[in-house]
C-alpha cells in the first residue's frame, strides 16, 4: 500500500460515515426526483405488508368466527390484491432508480478520470496503479449499489419498523412494549458494530488495492517473470496478499455474523415473549384471536426490516469507505497554470542570476546578454516533491540557453538528473527554483494545454496504448494531422516496417505495444515526437534501441527536423551527440561545461570519459 494510502486509513476511520457519505449529494442531487419517488413507491410496498394483518384480523374475528365463506374468500381476494400491488410496486422502485443511479456511477468514473489526467506527475509517482484502479472499479461499483439498495432502504425500513410499532402498540400497547424491550441494546450493539466493521472494511479495500497491483505487475511483466523463472516467487507473493484479503473479509464476516445474531435473537425473544403472553390472555379472554393473529402476523412482518439492519450497515459502511478512497484522490490538488507560491518567493531574477560572479555556470559566458528566443533556463534547481527539506537538489543553479533553432545534446554520468532536466520543460514536474522560458515567455505563465502543444516529447521508455499505429503516432499532433503528416514522421523514424503489418497504420498494437520489438517502439514514439514538425522538441535519448543501420537512417531524417526546431537531446553516444549543434555536460546537478562536441573532447576529461565507449567511432568521425 502506498504511503500516501496508509496514512489515510490512520486518519479517517474515525470519520462520520453519514458526514461522508453526504459527499455524494452533489452527483446524487441531479436524479434526487426520481430517486425520492422510488423511494415513496418502496415505502407504500412495505407499508402494504403491514395491511395483511389488519385483513387477517378481519378475517378471523369476522368470517372465521360467523363461519362466513364468502367473507374468507373475500379476505383471500383482498389478500391477493395486496400481494400484487405489493410486488408491482417493488418493481416500479426498482425501474426509478436503476438508470438514474446508473448515470451516477458514470459521472463519478469520467470524473474521477479526468482528475487524475490533472494530477501531477509526482502524485503517479507514489500512487500504486492497482490501487487508483480498484477505486474506479470496485470502489464505484460499491457506491452504486449503496445508493440502489441500502440507502433507499435504510429510510423504507426506518419507515416501516416505525409504522409497524405503531400498529402493534395501538392494537395492544402491553404487547407492543415487550416487543419494544430490545431497541436500547440493538442501538449500542450497531454503534459498536459500525466502528469496528468500518476500520475492517477499510482494510480490506486497501489490499483488494495491492492485490489489483500485483496482478496488474504480473501481467505487464510477464516476459520478465518467464525469462527469469520467477513464476513460483510472483504466485507466492499474489497468494499471500490474497491470504491477507481473505483474512481480512473472515473478519468482516465474524463482524456481520455477531451484529445479525443479535438483531435476530433479541427480536425473536422478545417475540416469543409477547406470543406466552398473547396467549395467556387469550385464554382469559382479555385479547381475542383475531387481534392475536393481526399482532404477531405485523411482528412476523417487521422481522426483515429489523434483521436487515446489520447487512444495511455492513453495505453503508463499506459505501463510506469506498467515498473516503474515491475523494482521497479526488481531494489531491491538480496542476495548475501558476508556479507554485515557494518558487515565487524563491525566484532570482534573471538579472540577478548574470551577476553570480565566480560561481556562474560556463554557459554564462557563451550566451549573449539579452537573448530570449528559444529555451531558457535561469538559475533553476529542483527537488522532487517527496524529497526532504535537507536533502541535496537533483539539479542545482542550471543556467543554459539554446537559440531558436539550435539543437543542444544533454550528456551526462547516470544518475546526472538529464531526464530530470528535460521534464521540467513540459512542466512534468514545477521547478523548486528559478524559471524556464520559451522564446521569452516564462512557463508557468503559460496554460499547461498551449505547452503542450508548443513542446513534443520524446522518452526514454517508449510507451504505446493499445489502440492503432496511427492513432499512436498521432497523439504527438496539435490539432488534427493529415495522412501526409503521418507518412512524414513514419519516415524520419525509418518506420518502414508498419507496411509489413496486417493492417498498416491501422493494425492494432496491442498493450504497451508489447507485439512489437523494443526498436520498433521506440521509432513509433519518435514518429509520435515529430509529427507535424513541433516549435520544441524534447528527445531522451531516442535512439537507444536502434541498430547501427537504422540509427544511421533516422539520424540523417532526423537532421531535416531539428533544423525547424529548437531541440534539447539527451545523448549517450556520439553518434547522437553529433545532431547538435553544441552540447552541454550536466554534472551532478549542474551544468559544468557547454560547447561542441569536438571542443569538449579537447577540453574536458570527463566529457571524453562519457564518450570514450564509443573511442574509434569518435576518431573516425574527427577524421571525416
Amino acid at each position: 500500500m502506498p504511503t500516501t494510502t496508509r496514512a489515510t486509513t490512520e486518519t479517517t476511520g474515525q470519520l462520520s460515515a453519514v458526514r461522508t457519505l453526504l459527499r455524494l449529494w452533489p452527483y446524487v442531487r441531479p436524479v434526487r426526483a426520481r430517486w425520492a419517488g422510488a423511494a415513496v413507491v418502496a415505502v407504500l410496498a412495505s407499508c402494504l405488508a403491514l395491511v395483511f394483518p389488519l385483513v387477517l384480523k378481519w378475517i378471523v374475528d369476522g368470517p372465521v368466527t360467523e363461519r362466513d365463506p364468502g367473507g374468507v374468500w373475500l379476505g383471500a381476494g383482498v389478500l391477493l390484491a395486496l400481494g400484487i400491488a405489493e410486488a408491482l410496486l417493488f418493481g416500479l422502485r426498482r425501474w426509478l432508480v436503476a438508470r438514474p443511479l446508473a448515470g451516477v456511477e458514470a459521472a463519478l468514473r469520467a470524473d474521477l478520470y479526468r482528475h487524475l489526467q490533472r494530477l501531477p506527475v509526482a502524485f503517479h509517482d507514489r500512487w500504486a496503479s492497482g490501487q487508483l484502479l480498484s477505486r474506479g472499479t470496485t470502489d464505484l461499483m460499491v457506491l452504486r449499489m449503496f445508493l440502489a439498495f441500502p440507502l433507499t432502504f435504510l429510510f423504507v425500513n426506518g419507515v416501516t419498523i416505525l409504522a409497524g410499532l405503531t400498529v402493534l402498540i395501538v392494537q395492544d400497547w402491553g404487547l407492543g412494549l415487550v416487543l419494544l424491550a430490545p431497541a436500547v441494546p440493538l442501538i449500542a450493539f450497531c454503534y459498536k458494530f459500525e466502528d469496528g466493521y468500518a476500520r475492517a472494511s477499510r482494510r480490506a479495500q486497501d489490499q483488494v488495492g495491492d492485490l489489483t497491483t500485483v496482478v496488474e505487475e504480473s501481467v505487464l511483466g510477464i516476459r520478465v517473470i518467464k525469462g527469469f523463472g520467477r513464476h513460483r516467487s510472483q504466485a507466492h507473493a499474489f497468494r499471500d496478499l490474497a491470504r491477507k484479503v481473505r483474512g481480512t473479509e473472515l473478519v468482516k464476516a465474524r463482524l456481520l455474523a455477531g451484529i445479525l445474531t443479535v438483531i435476530t435473537l433479541l427480536p425473536e425473544v422478545a417475540l416469543g415473549a409477547a406470543l406466552v403472553i398473547g396467549t395467556i390472555q387469550v385464554s382469559d379472554g382479555s385479547l381475542s384471536a383475531g387481534t392475536l393473529v393481526a399482532f404477531l402476523s405485523t411482528a412476523l412482518a417487521l422481522r426483515w426490516p429489523i434483521e436487515s439492519i446489520g447487512f444495511l450497515l455492513a453495505m453503508s459502511q463499506e459505501a463510506a469507505t469506498a467515498t473516503r478512497r474515491y475523494f482521497e484522490v479526488m481531494d489531491t490538488d491538480a496542476e495548475t497554470n501558476q508556479a507554485p507560491a515557494a518558487l515565487e518567493q524563491a525566484f532570482q531574477a534573471p538579472a540577478a542570476i548574470e551577476q553570480r560572479g565566480p560561481g556562474q555556470s560556463p554557459e554564462s559566458a557563451t550566451t549573449p546578454p539579452g537573448t530570449a528566443g528559444g529555451i531558457r533556463f535561469d538559475g533553476v534547481a529542483f527537488r522532487y516533491p517527496d524529497a526532504t527539506e535537507d536533502s541535496t537538489p537533483t539539479l542545482t543553479h542550471i543556467d543554459l540557453h539554446i537559440p531558436s533553432g539550435e539543437t543542444m545534446a544533454l550528456v551526462g554520468a547516470t544518475g546526472s538528473g538529464k531526464t530530470t532536466l528535460t521534464a521540467l520543460v513540459p512542466r512534468l514536474y514545477d521547478v523548486t527554483a528559478g524559471r524556464i522560458t520559451l522564446d521569452g515567455r516564462d512557463i508557468t505563465t503559460m496554460p499547461r494545454a498551449e505547452l503542450r502543444e508548443l513542446v513534443s516529447v520524446a522518452f526514454e521508455e517508449p510507451t504505446l496504448f493499445s489502440a492503432s499505429v496511427a492513432d499512436n503516432v498521432l497523439m504527438g499532433a496539435s490539432g488534427t494531422a493529415s495522412p501526409e503528416e503521418l507518412a512524414q514522421a513514419l519516415g524520419v523514424a525509418q518506420a518502414e516496417f508498419v507496411d509489413r503489418l496486417p493492417d498498416g497504420a491501422d493494425t492494432e498494437v496491442g498493450e504497451q505495444g508489447l507485439s512489437l520489438s523494443g526498436g520498433q517502439r521506440q521509432r513509433l514514439a519518435l514518429a509520435r515526437s515529430v509529427v507535424g514538425t513541433p516549435r520544441f522538441l524534447i528527445l531522451d535519448d531516442p535512439l537507444s534501441a536502434l541498430d547501427v543501420h537504422t540509427e544511421a537512417a533516422v539520424e540523417a531524417a532526423l537532421r531535416r527536423v531539428l533544423a525547424d526546431s529548437t531541440a534539447l537531446v539527451v545523448a549517450h553516444r556520439p553518434s547522437t551527440v553529433l545532431l547538435a549543434d553544441r552540447v552541454a555536460l550536466l554534472s551532478e546537478g549542474r551544468i559544468t561545461a557547454v560547447g561542441t562536441h569536438h571542443e569538449l573532447l579537447r577540453a574536458n576529461a570527463e566529457y571524453r570519459h562519457l564518450m570514450s565507449g564509443e573511442h574509434t567511432g569518435e576518431t573516425e568521425t574527427e577524421r571525416a
